[in-house]
C-alpha cells in the first residue's frame, strides 16, 4: 500500500483545470491495477491526464487502512497529440485506448468531478443509473451541472454520469440546491 505522498496527482499539470488542457482527449483502459503507475509515467513524459481518485477506508486486524483508489477503476483520461497517444501505448500499462467522439461532452462530464475533488468533497464510485429524475444544480460550485438525484436513508446524492464509460460517481448534495429538469 502506498503512503499518501507516493500517490500521483489526480491531474497533471496540477495547476491547470482539465478544461484548459490542450489537445485531443483519449481514455486509457489500463491493465489491472496500473492506473497510478501509468499516471506517474505520463507525468514524467509531460502528458496531461486526469485520474480522479477517492479514499476507501477499511479495517484489517484492528487497524484502519486508508487507500486512495481510482474513481473509475481501470481508466485514466489523457489529453495531447497523436505522438502522446503513442507514448501512452509504449508504456505497456494499457489494455487499449478509447477514442472520444464528443470531446466537449467528456470534459463537461468530468469537470464537476474535478471541481468536487479539488474542493476536498468525498466523491465515491456509483452504479450508473439510467432511470431517475434528472436535476440541475442551482447553487454552489456545481451550478448548472446536470445529474440524477437519488435518496438513501441517510442522505441525498447527485449522480454524475460519464456516459462514455457507462460509469458514474456521486456526491452528497442538499435538495435545496437542485431543481427538476422538465422533460
Amino acid at each position: 500500500m502506498l503512503k499518501e505522498s507516493q500517490n500521483p496527482p489526480m491531474s497533471w499539470p496540477e495547476a491547470m483545470s482539465i478544461a484548459d488542457f490542450r489537445g485531443t482527449w483519449w481514455v486509457a483502459h489500463t491493465k489491472s491495477r496500473n492506473e497510478k503507475a501509468l499516471a506517474w509515467q505520463l507525468t514524467a513524459k509531460e502528458i496531461s491526464y486526469f485520474l480522479p481518485m477517492h479514499w476507501k477506508v477499511s479495517k484489517s486486524r484492528g487497524h484502519t487502512l486508508r487507500s486512495l483508489l481510482p474513481l473509475f477503476s481501470g481508466y485514466l483520461f489523457f489529453c495531447g497529440t497523436d505522438h502522446d497517444r503513442l507514448e501512452v501505448l509504449k508504456t505497456n500499462r494499457t489494455a487499449g485506448i478509447l477514442s472520444v467522439e464528443n470531446q466537449a461532452k467528456l470534459v463537461n462530464e468530468l469537470l464537476p468531478i474535478e471541481i468536487l475533488l479539488k474542493l476536498g468533497k468525498p466523491v465515491v464510485p456509483h452504479a450508473h443509473l439510467k432511470a431517475g429524475q434528472r436535476c440541475r444544480v442551482t447553487a454552489g460550485p456545481l451550478t448548472g451541472t446536470e445529474g440524477i438525484v437519488i435518496s438513501t436513508p441517510k442522505e441525498t446524492r447527485l449522480v454524475l454520469g460519464v456516459q462514455m464509460l457507462g460509469q458514474a460517481a456521486s456526491v452528497e448534495i442538499s435538495l435545496d440546491m437542485v431543481e427538476k429538469i422538465d422533460d
